[in-house]
């Protein structure tokens, strides 16, 4: 004769009072997130500004005077 029994228990719920649920937290460690050095807007700004220098250069060049003609 060989003993497998299994001990079997039920749930109790209480109705009335409280429950108490422990729940241990783990760390998750999650790939580093890549930020742009400059903003879309910086870049916009920036690239805006290069052009308008370049404009300026070449009608410098060209001998063409910004100043008022009288």
């Amino acid at each position: 004769m060989s003993d497998n029994r299994t001990t079997h228990i039920d749930e109790y719920l209480p109705i009335q009072g409280l429950l108490y649920f422990d729940e241990q937290l783990k760390y998750v460690i999650s790939k580093p997130k890549i930020m742009p050095l400059k903003s879309l807007t910086l870049e916009k700004l920036e690239t805006l500004q290069n052009e308008a220098q370049e404009k300026l250069k070449q009608q410098e060049k060209l001998g063409i005077d910004f100043q008022s003609t009288e």
